[in-house]
């Protein structure tokens, strides 16, 4: 955990950094399909899952995964009081994470840039999230407004 976050001047293109592992349960993606609406059989109904899907266990959906990345990136403390808004960004699901499997995130600085504003940059990361064999299961490039430095 590195404690306070980094500040845009801080951010070096080419950094990167590794999240700790989660392992994502059934109560997780229940409790994600029930609370989003995500009411598809895949994720609701365990008998349609043993009998139809390719996976024979519960799968959890994409953005369930995007989210438990996010989550991990956070206890790292990179943007620790110094993120300041998630902006967007691309994200590609690059296989199935189920119920069982245990993620984490590599985290790169892929770029940054100067913004009109002299209490503030952007900074773009690129996100790895790996499950327990180390297969690439999502990849995501996301913006993030990062705070600057006492000037």
């Amino acid at each position: 955990m590195i404690g306070e976050g980094l500040h845009f001047e801080q951010h070096e293109i080419g950094a990167t950094f590794r999240t700790l592992g989660r392992t994502v349960s059934e109560t997780d993606i229940v409790s994600f399909v029930n609370l989003c609406g995500f009411t598809e059989p895949l994720f609701m109904d365990r008998e349609y899952v043993a009998r139809e899907s390719m996976f024979k266990r519960r799968a959890a959906p994409g953005a369930l995964t995007f989210a438990l990345s996010e989550g991990l990136i956070m206890q790292t403390g990179l943007i620790h009081g110094t993120g300041m808004a998630y902006l967007g960004g691309e994200l590609r699901v690059t296989a199935p994470v189920l119920e069982g499997d245990t993620l984490t995130v590599e985290v790169e600085v892929a770029d940054k840039r100067e913004t009109k504003k002299p209490d503030r940059g952007i900074v773009t990361y690129r996100h790895r999230v790996l499950n327990q064999r180390g297969e690439l299961v999502l990849e995501a490039r996301v913006q993030r407004m990062i705070r600057r430095g006492a000037r």
